[in-house]
């Protein structure tokens, strides 16, 4: 039975029609059946811990796996990298013979510095600069990207990856690259899921 309720005030505007005329959401503590104001975190009448009510459920198998399983399920592709003096060539190059969308840039500890991808070179490359091949991927990469650890939610990764209209997210240990999870790993892993429930 669930423990929040919409309550709708109706306003009557003729015999066949009517309008809602006030929205409210009334949180009622399974313990005592107080009604207590949204949001709260413990009941006004019996102080029960209210908390976890306002998180959400699973309703299905893929909405569990994006809440539940972490990005370690998706195995990452190890990571791919380059040093910051590398050429804008050599790195496209390094793309098209491994088939990747992107190569993270990586210091001489092998510290994250930035990703390049595609979209980098489209963006900031292409039509720009006439003689880019010879220039270092350090001027176009993405510095500092957004990164997740294989132990964050699929959904953590899938709402920053959405956020930021990333198509690629390295996986970090440590400052280190780890791995690289895309989209396309999201929509297999979830299309997998979906051949699983039928």
């Amino acid at each position: 039975m669930p423990n929040l309720f919409w309550i709708l005030d109706f306003e009557f505007v003729s015999d066949f029609e009517f309008r809602v005329s006030n929205l409210k959401a009334d949180m009622i503590c399974p313990n005592c059946g107080h009604d207590n104001l949204p949001g709260s975190e413990e009941c006004g009448s019996c102080l029960q811990d209210l908390t976890q009510l306002d998180r959400p459920t699973a309703q299905s198998r893929v909405e569990h796996s994006l809440m539940e399983d972490r990005v370690g399920i998706l195995k990452p592709q190890k990571p791919v990298t380059v040093r910051p003096t590398t050429t804008v060539r050599e790195a496209v190059q390094i793309m098209l013979a491994r088939d990747i969308g992107a190569i993270l840039v990586v210091d001489t500890a092998g510290k994250l510095l930035g990703i390049f991808s595609e979209r980098d070179l489209l963006t900031k490359v292409a039509g720009i600069h006439q003689s880019f091949s010879d220039l270092p991927v350090q001027q176009f990469m993405t510095a500092n990207p957004e990164t997740v650890s294989a132990k964050d939610t699929l959904a953590f990764a899938l709402h920053k990856m959405d956020v930021g209209g990333y198509r690629h997210m390295p996986v970090v240990f440590e400052g280190k690259p780890a791995g690289v999870i895309s989209v396309r790993d999201m929509v297999r892993h979830i299309t997998q899921l979906c051949r699983e429930g039928n």
